[in-house]
């Protein structure tokens, strides 16, 4: 089974989507992690979850996550208001490295290690075996793939 074939639609967002907009979409489709393409649909980045959570934790509590205990479930309840104001731009690594994107020919065992190389939840499938400039046609989570590999139960 190719890339192409394995390929879903999968909610992206761009550099300018605001970080609320794009935490919401993690949730309502209880995604890992978001693409973040451009203009043209072209994988630029991937925004994994985990990445978007330090967005709402204070860098204190990060550098020591015994204070954590500190915040009461009133506090922890308005951690979201943290991300008011900010872009997914905002919440991405100024060093960030490409995003794991697959063309739509790839094997299953590319794709896995694409995925494994980037430790991405998601990768983008691009329909152009020549271009990595291509748009994104779909995308495969770690999910998608494993339910290929695995045997049934």
């Amino acid at each position: 089974m190719r890339a192409g074939e394995l390929a879903v639609d999968h909610p992206t967002v761009t550099a300018d989507t605001s970080a609320t907009d794009a935490a919401r979409l993690l949730a309502e489709h209880r995604l890992l992690g978001l693409i973040v393409v451009d203009e043209r649909r072209r994988p630029k980045a991937v925004l994994p979850g985990s990445q978007l959570l330090g967005a709402l934790i204070p860098q204190y509590v990060r550098d020591d996550p015994a204070l954590a205990r500190a915040y009461d479930e009133g506090h922890a309840d308005r951690l979201c208001e943290r991300l008011a104001g900010k872009r997914v731009a905002d919440l991405l690594p100024a060093n960030r490295t490409p995003p794991p994107v697959v063309d739509a020919d790839a094997t299953v065992m590319e794709i896995a290690s694409v995925m494994a190389a980037a430790r991405s939840p998601v990768v983008a499938v691009t329909g152009d075996p020549r271009s990595t400039d291509a748009p994104m046609i779909g995308a495969i989570t770690v999910a998608d793939l494993l339910t290929r590999v695995l045997p049934p139960a």
